[in-house]
């Protein structure tokens, strides 16, 4: 874990990606299409490349988003985020508060993370992901907001728990 207490602070902001528009299952159970799957492991070889790679996971409990995780993991390590050595792989926390969350609940679940976490990765859903991103830096931020699969990556210069602001220092998109 790097250690978050020194004031090197990253929080990876992640939508999940495309899931399917099934009618017949509740919203919480839609899956990712092949695209969304192909997606999220070019997004986490993205972080692996940038060395990005997250300390904590907060996760939506619905099935896109655990999706996602999932193949975010197999793309920035090349095994399933439950393989590798002990203490490679980083804390998960499915969050049910983030499923349909407004920014300000997304925040609370970031500013409730351990203070020597270094690297969070939130993967959730809009509008309440993008909004956090454009709460954190609204300069820079997307006005358009993030689309499936994007990465917005902000730089808190506080503790996580006094997180109000953040830049926005990068940002990646899974496909062109």
């Amino acid at each position: 874990m790097t250690d978050g207490r020194n004031g090197e602070r990253t929080l990876v902001l992640l939508r999940h990606a495309k899931a399917e528009q099934e009618r017949d299952a509740p919203d919480a159970e839609r899956s990712l299409t092949a695209r969304g799957h192909a997606d999220a492991a070019a997004a986490g070889a993205w972080l692996a490349r940038h060395e990005l790679l997250p300390d904590v996971v907060l996760c939506s409990p619905a099935r896109r988003t655990r999706q996602t995780w999932h193949g975010v993991a197999m793309g920035m390590t090349g095994s399933p985020p439950e393989g590798g050595p002990a203490g490679s792989t980083p804390a998960v926390r499915y969050e049910p508060t983030a499923y349909e969350a407004h920014p300000d609940e997304l925040l609370d679940l970031v500013r409730a993370v351990d203070p020597a976490a270094g690297t969070v990765l939130l993967v959730a859903h809009n509008p309440g992901i993008s909004l956090l991103s454009a709460l954190l830096d609204p300069e820079r931020a997307d006005p358009d907001g993030l689309r499936t699969t994007d990465l917005a990556v902000h730089r808190p210069t506080t503790r996580w728990a006094d997180l109000t602001r953040a830049p926005l220092t990068a940002r990646h998109t899974a496909r062109g």
